[in-house]
């Protein structure tokens, strides 16, 4: 899952993009509102974690100038404002979501998983494929039953084909997802988790698509 971090404190944009990187998340982190509105305008993002208190441009007009291009881009809010009018302007601007500072990571991420999944149509939090199921909550894996154990990217690569199984999704979709800006990345890399993937769970159920991409689903 790709997001977009939007934190002008260095020492708490720094703790949190290494801490979602950890969690296999792709994190890309910008610290004004500037920079965020062009970061949002040009680029997809499957979340926001946006603070309101932002030099350049306030947290609040960024998010109100994504809701009028029609952007539906899941916005969790996060900030130290927690007066019940700041709570009720940024729900009406269109956020997803109200996170006041300070908060622990768990309740982060169990907030992001709840309007990710919201936004995707989904009630149950876990992904499945014939006997093939992960769940991010507990981003535990297993295959008819017995638990597999992934490594952040393999969990991030798999999270990402299950979310629309039987759709092709391409290399550059994939690489979108598990990569944020400036981290290395080679040029084989998806192929290689792909790989280690159909060894630990199987090739029945992943599939490459040459020259176009990959899916998880039984073979067409």
């Amino acid at each position: 899952m790709r997001l977009l971090l939007v934190e002008d404190d260095p020492m708490i944009g720094e703790s949190l993009r290494e801490a979602l990187r950890r969690q296999g998340f792709a994190a890309d982190w910008v610290r004004d509102g500037q920079a965020a509105d062009a970061a949002l305008s040009s680029e997809r993002f499957d979340a926001v974690l946006l603070d309101l208190g932002l030099p350049r441009r306030g947290g609040l007009d960024v998010l109100k100038s994504l809701r009028a291009r029609g952007d539906a881009t899941p916005v969790l809010v996060m900030t130290a404002r927690d007066a019940l009018t700041d709570k009720v302007a940024g729900l009406d601007a269109g956020a997803d979501d109200y996170l006041v500072k300070p908060f622990e990571l768990d309740e982060l991420l169990a907030r992001l998983r709840a309007v990710t999944r919201r936004h995707g149509g989904r009630a149950d939090t876990a992904l499945a494929v014939a006997d093939l199921r992960l769940d991010p909550a507990t981003r535990e894996v297993t295959r008819a039953g017995r638990p597999v154990l992934l490594s952040a990217r393999e969990f991030a690569l798999l999270q990402a084909l299950l979310e629309r199984p039987g759709a092709i999704v391409s290399r550059a979709q994939l690489e979108d997802r598990l990569y944020g800006w400036g981290e290395e990345l080679e040029s084989n890399a998806i192929s290689v988790y792909m790989h280690q993937l159909r060894k630990k769970l199987g090739a029945d159920l992943l599939h490459t698509v040459r020259g176009l991409g990959y899916y998880a689903g039984p073979e067409k």
